[in-house]
């Protein structure tokens, strides 16, 4: 009776997978994008208790986190070495000065208005700090954006939820233990950087020369990159670094090493990311969203608030004061910061870790991230399009990836492979 009960609720998933890929295109100009439906999937469905009650935090954690590799591999498969170096500045700015700040702004603000003590303001900080550029997919592929700011929005999103992980353990250590400890972040960040690097700068190349020998099979080259983007992030982890940020870091290298090949193999891992996105969104909308059933007070819908408009727009400013963006660029990108899948693996990680301990941290992360599905969702396209209307095309040119087709429930019109990308 319960497997039949639960197949009857995979079914009703897949069965809105299939009408979502038929109508996304419509349903996207319309600003409904694929979280907020699928979200919305989970929150009918957890009112047929199977599901939920069936559903493992281990095996949600580990559907999310292999979604995110992906995601992050794919994304940053298209960003070209050399507009990575001639805007290094920005990045830095962002991931050095405004990142830092957004989790002491959060942290701050957790401790002040939720009445929570240090560890848990700093987890609560720290988690909902990363962006996801999945959530504000339209920007990142509308026309109208320059090329500059999507890339800008693209790489920052890329790896700052890397940056930030060793916040979020030593959060998760004080939370537990009233103490801490984290010194080698450091090291950890240039373990995961070099290993991410390897593996993709050798899947890259091997792939590129099997390429020209004609010796890969087509059709099983998308899974073999789909694999290589996991092995990364399991390099870094068993090397004890971040697997978030070697990801990322493997697709820039494969990207740049592959060729022509890698604009292929890339687009297999953005459709393969697409879907599992929308399973984890409508696990968000089964599991997670229960918790917050009784939950939910003004203190916390006060911190949503604050989350996702001053303690992202002030530090972004700051960050960005003087690099000659203007106020329009700076006032979007410091919008486009929605919360997104690292956010939900940190929330994940904090129930695997803490237990019940850590519903109250749950319920703000949760909250928080549902806020940023339905603003950051809606406000999307129509800002797009205003703030591209207004502003002047990239100068000097810079070059873009022919290809802009994003994950699956991303895409505008196309459903098929991306044109040929020129070697950076």
């Amino acid at each position: 009776m319960t497997s039949g009960m639960a197949a009857g609720a995979l079914a009703v998933m897949t069965a809105v997978v299939f009408v979502w890929g038929t109508f996304s295109a419509r349903l996207t100009r319309s600003d409904v994008t694929g979280p907020i439906v699928f979200v919305g999937v989970g929150m009918l469905i957890a009112a047929t208790p199977p599901l939920g009650a069936h559903t493992r935090t281990e095996a949600v954690m580990v559907l999310t986190e292999a979604t995110l590799v992906w995601v992050l591999f794919s994304d940053a498969s298209r960003v070209g070495l050399r507009e990575l170096r001639t805007d290094a500045g920005l990045y830095g700015r962002l991931l050095g000065v405004g990142l830092p700040l957004t989790v002491a702004a959060g942290a701050v603000c957790a401790w002040w208005l939720l009445d929570v003590p240090v560890w848990p303001a700093l987890l609560i900080g720290a988690a909902l700090a990363p962006t996801d550029a999945a959530l504000g997919a339209i920007v990142i592929t509308h026309p109208a954006v320059p090329a500059r700011i999507r890339r800008l929005l693209n790489v920052e999103s890329g790896l700052n939820d890397g940056i930030v992980t060793p916040i979020v353990l030593v959060a998760l250590a004080g939370v537990a233990t009233a103490g801490g400890h984290g010194g080698s972040s450091v090291l950890d960040a240039v373990v995961q950087l070099a290993v991410g690097v390897a593996v993709g700068t050798a899947g890259g190349r091997l792939m590129r020369t099997a390429g020209a020998r004609g010796w890969v099979q087509e059709s099983f080259a998308g899974p073999a990159v789909l694999a290589l983007a996991l092995s990364t992030y399991a390099a870094a982890v068993a090397c004890h670094g971040n697997g978030f940020v070697a990801a990322f870091a493997g697709g820039i290298a494969f990207g740049h090493m592959a060729g022509d090949r890698g604009p292929r193999g890339a687009f297999y891992v953005e459709q393969t990311a697409g879907l599992a996105s929308l399973l984890v969104w409508t696990l968000v909308g089964a599991v997670a969203v229960p918790l917050l059933y009784g939950r939910l007070d003004w203190p916390v819908a006060g911190y949503v608030v604050l989350s996702l408009t001053v303690v992202r727009i002030i530090p972004v400013a700051l960050s960005l004061a003087g690099a000659g963006l203007g106020r329009r660029t700076v006032l979007f990108v410091a919008w486009f910061g929605p919360r997104g899948l690292a956010s939900v693996v940190f929330s994940l990680l904090a129930v695997e870790e803490l237990g019940a301990a850590a519903t109250p941290v749950v319920v703000v992360i949760v909250s928080t991230i549902l806020m940023s599905v339905l603003a950051h969702g809606v406000t999307a396209g129509p800002l797009a399009a205003r703030y591209g209307a207004g502003t002047p095309p990239d100068r000097p040119p810079l070059r873009e990836p022919a290809h802009t087709a994003r994950l699956s429930w991303r895409v505008q019109d196309s459903a098929r492979p991306p044109a040929d990308r020129k070697s950076s």
